[in-house]
């Protein structure tokens, strides 16, 4: 198999419906399979998608939510792909975007992740797309919403140009097209992370194994971000910060002052609060 797609699917039969369509609506030079996990949807999308599509997508049915990275392993353990690529069930797929991006991958092996330019549907950029790794600096000014021309706060990478390809740091778990090779020697997703910050966390392990990863912002998709879950959530709030923390812990924390990693716990946990606070009143309102 040359190329395995992997889509997590919570209660989302028109959104994953539509983006599994605007894959196999093209033909490739290549062998397509694409995976559709069930996060354990208590609705009948699980159903709905296997009538839909029959034998043209391979199910898997989660007994329990046990998060998005715990969701997408589950099809990467099974993915047979030289390349593998996690795609949200909430994104449309442009023409030529995966033909593309095979080809640049299969002409440039040192690389081992590679992304696209991810359009909202407004038209503007998904920033989330083109990232360097967060640290305690560019962390800072943007938790505390400080507005900054600092070098420090480079996260996005406003500087760069969106149609062109080069390296970055960190791509977005909307649209992370991988080389398996890569994955078998760094491992798969933490499934740490419930919800947020795996994509970060793998980009960071790959990167740290030798590989390259790439912004191919010549190539397209569109990702209705949010849509799966408009309501925002306590619990999605909660999995926000916690994946801060997470991240933090695993890969910084060892080479801060202890000072600095109770600051950043409890500047993180503040913020939790806060913003849970503000939810609960803005629902009572």
């Amino acid at each position: 198999m040359d190329l395995s797609v992997v889509i997590v699917n919570y209660q989302t039969f028109e959104l994953t419906k539509n983006t599994i369509n605007s894959i196999l609506e093209y033909e490739y030079p290549f062998d397509v399979e694409i995976f559709v996990v069930d996060n354990a949807s208590s609705d009948d999308s699980l159903s709905k998608l296997k009538d839909y599509f029959g034998n043209k997508v391979k199910f898997i049915a989660s007994v329990e939510n046990n998060g998005f990275a715990a969701g997408n392993n589950q099809a990467l353990r099974q993915a047979t792909g030289k390349y593998q690529l996690l795609l949200n069930s909430d994104t449309i797929v442009w023409e030529n975007t995966l033909g593309d991006i095979y080809n640049y991958m299969e002409n440039h092996p040192d690389v081992g992740a590679c992304g696209c330019q991810v359009l909202l549907e407004n038209g503007e950029l998904d920033k989330a797309c083109k990232r360097s790794f967060p640290n305690v600096k560019n962390s800072f000014f943007r938790l505390f919403h400080i507005p900054t021309k600092s070098k420090d706060d480079n996260y996005n990478l406003t500087d760069l140009p969106d149609g062109e390809v080069y390296e970055i740091d960190c791509l977005t778990g909307a649209f992370m097209f991988m080389r398996k090779e890569a994955l078998d020697q760094i491992g798969l997703l933490d499934e740490t992370f419930f919800m947020y910050g795996e994509d970060i966390d793998l980009c960071y392990r790959i990167k740290h194994g030798g590989w390259k990863i790439i912004y191919y912002g010549k190539s397209k998709i569109t990702h209705l971000k949010g849509a799966s879950s408009k309501k925002q959530k306590s619990k999605l709030i909660y999995e926000f910060y916690r994946a801060m923390y997470i991240y933090y812990k695993k890969h910084h924390a060892d080479e801060s002052f202890f000072i600095v990693n109770w600051v950043v716990y409890i500047g993180i946990a503040l913020l939790c609060a806060l913003k849970l606070f503000l939810n609960i009143f803005k629902k009572k309102n």
